[in-house]
């Protein structure tokens, strides 16, 4: 049951379209506001986010710029995204306001603790991704670039690929939030998961080997990471199984009319 009665009322369609209207409202302002405030610095951010590639170029080789509005576009696009980036944290407490009235006590509890650990997973995949992997990636490219070829990058180019590798690194440490999930409303078990850990063990050194060099340093050193995350979602996972069942059932106690004295 709702904590505030009022919640208890449905409440009409449009007035659902209107608050969900302006929560998306309040999101792309807090994305734009973000963006104000870095469009100055946008080659700053660029120079920062490009540092981990230009630390392993040869001697006097740069990255170049293929198309015309380059130098300026892909700085522009870099801090939109990284505005995007920032703005998680209010978009995800805008969507919680919207869909929070609609929860039982025992379900917020369980809900808030993993909305603030996605945010931080995500964050520290990037962190993982650009401090660890980042380096070693482009260490090995350098290494392997073949005698004769010149090393030179198209900024464009560098960011479709480094994004892409942010989002990915960000969403694989989101497992232990998907495995607790998958756990807490039902649609596997933890028995299940420890059935198929082998399988899951596999799967994470074949996504290492597809998102890093080919060598098997780097292949390893996002695939157990991926391995340990899972671990501790099955952890987590059965942890607050158990709790929401106990929760469950108090809220239903609760909720069962008081007995009628004879």
């Amino acid at each position: 049951m709702s904590e505030n009665p009022e919640h208890d009322q449905p409440m009409p369609l449009v007035s659902h379209l209107t608050e969900l209207r302006t929560r998306l409202l309040r999101c792309v302002a807090a994305i734009f506001l973000i963006f104000a405030g870095l469009f100055s610095f946008a080659q700053q951010i660029y120079t920062l986010v490009s540092a981990p590639l230009r630390a392993h170029l040869p001697a006097n080789a740069t990255m170049i710029a293929t198309d015309v509005a380059s130098p300026f576009l892909t700085p522009f696009k870099l801090t939109m995204i990284v505005s995007l980036f920032l703005a998680i944290p209010f978009i995800l407490q805008q969507i919680w306001g919207f869909i929070a009235p609609g929860l039982y006590r025992h379900e917020k509890r369980i809900a808030i603790p993993l909305l603030i650990s996605s945010i931080l997973l995500f964050y520290a995949g990037m962190a993982f991704a650009y401090f660890l992997v980042f380096p070693l990636m482009f260490s090995f490219f350098a290494a392997a670039t073949p005698e004769g070829v010149s090393m030179m990058t198209d900024i464009a180019s560098y960011l479709d690929f480094v994004m892409t590798l942010f989002f990915a690194f960000g969403v694989a440490f989101e497992i232990p939030v998907a495995v607790v999930l998958l756990v807490w409303i039902g649609v596997v078990d933890v028995q299940y998961l420890k059935k198929v850990r082998p399988y899951v063990i596999i799967g994470c050194f074949v996504v290492g080997m597809i998102l890093t060099p080919p060598d098997i340093f780097s292949q390893t050193l996002l695939a157990v990471p991926m391995w340990m995350l899972f671990e501790v979602g099955v952890l987590c996972g059965s942890l607050i199984r158990k709790r929401s069942q106990a929760d469950e059932a108090a809220d239903d106690h609760n909720d069962q009319p008081p007995a009628t004295q004879p």
